[in-house]
């Protein structure tokens, strides 16, 4: 059958997102008519192609959304929020975040939650500090750090469950200090779709997303290949503890709990500057 139309869709190659898509990338489930167009990129990159309206359906940091509302609306699954499952600030062992005028920071990309936690963090507890923060892909973040171009890093993804391994030191927690402040799941990344979609396509697009989580729940081993693939942490147990970590009851619906955290997240990154207030609805459906 002829699809009724062809949709880009992005997500990243982390494994709680080809566990998500792995249904419909792989056509396991009716899609309705409707085709995909995939493409995988990291988180920051797929940031950057939002900002320019390269996708139909994409994944985002929720820090980018927040710039990019006028172009983009939610869906209520797919996304990643939870407790728990924050970013992390590491360095070398002996290390403490005040003990060097201007420290570099390795961040993985600006537009990203990691960083937006990271900037509220130390606005509330080393306000004033000085830094230098660089930006780079979230695989590079760890060893810029091991390789002393950069004094910390804020890690994030598989980078939680195996710096240890690598000889570096937790710092901060940045999750914990956000449920600490809010006592709200942190909303790290989502799902959105142009403004300009039909409605009813969306809904539609958001109960396949629905659809394919459940799948994948059913039939996890259907999907492993296909994670194991694309993952930049190859070892299985850090593949599953990352899935079981993002992917979650927020996932398959945000929520009351999760538009709240989303809500509040909002209003301290237009506290802090990082984005502009914005009048248009959260969500697509």
């Amino acid at each position: 059958m002829k699809p009724n139309k062809t949709y880009s869709l992005a997500y990243s190659s982390c494994p709680n997102d080809t566990f998500i898509f792995k249904a419909i990338a792989g056509q396991l489930i009716d899609l309705q008519g409707y085709a995909f167009d995939i493409v995988l990129e990291d988180v920051e990159t797929l940031n950057q192609n939002a900002a320019k309206g390269a996708y139909d359906i994409t994944k985002l940091s929720f820090a980018a959304f927040g710039s990019l509302m006028d172009k983009y609306a939610l869906l209520r699954t797919g996304s990643a929020l939870g407790m728990g499952c924050g970013p992390l600030i590491i360095s070398n062992p002996g290390r403490s975040l005040d003990d060097k005028a201007r420290p570099v920071i390795a961040v993985p990309g600006l537009g990203t939650t990691a960083y937006h936690l990271f900037k509220f963090y130390m606005d509330d507890l080393f306000k004033g500090q000085d830094m230098q923060v660089m930006p780079m892909p979230f695989e590079k973040v760890m060893p810029a750090v091991m390789e002393n171009k950069a004094d910390f890093g804020v890690i994030i993804h598989e980078g939680r469950f195996v710096y240890q391994n690598m000889g570096l030191e937790l710092k901060a927690d940045l999750g914990q200090w956000w449920e600490d402040k809010t006592s709200l799941p942190i909303p790290l990344g989502c799902i959105a779709v142009k403004r300009d979609m039909d409605p009813k396509v969306v809904c539609t697009i958001q109960q396949l997303i629905r659809q394919s989580i459940d799948h994948a729940f059913l039939n996890p081993a259907m999907a492993y290949d296909y994670i194991k693939t694309h993952a930049q942490e190859l070892d299985e147990d850090v593949i599953q503890q990352h899935i079981e970590l993002y992917v979650n009851d927020f996932s398959k619906d945000i929520g009351k709990n999760g538009e709240a955290a989303i809500i509040t997240f909002f209003e301290k990154a237009w506290a802090s500057g990082l984005i502009e207030n914005s009048r248009m609805p959260l969500f697509a459906c």
